[in-house]
């Protein structure tokens, strides 16, 4: 369920999002991920990173580009150290 009291998602418009973490200094920002698209953000950033009116169009995502992705790839194992 939305929370009115944080914004939607900037890069996929979705309504919910999750607090990740607060500041040390309370009220100063706060970390947000988007539990569809996993982005994160600061709310500290600047709109282009925070509103999704402001985000640029090119990094938008729609339900559908959501929907049609391919996999998100593995991380690779740790390289050992020589």
């Amino acid at each position: 369920m939305a929370d009115p009291t944080r914004p939607g998602c900037p890069r996929c418009a979705h309504g919910d999002t999750e607090h990740i973490h607060a500041s040390p200094v309370p009220g100063v920002w706060d970390v947000l991920r988007c539990p569809r698209c996993l982005y994160m953000w600061r709310t500290s950033e600047p709109a282009r990173r925070t509103r999704r009116e402001h985000y640029p169009e090119g990094f938008r995502l729609t339900e559908a580009d959501l929907a049609n992705a391919d996999e998100v790839p593995a991380v690779p194992p740790l390289r050992r150290a020589t």
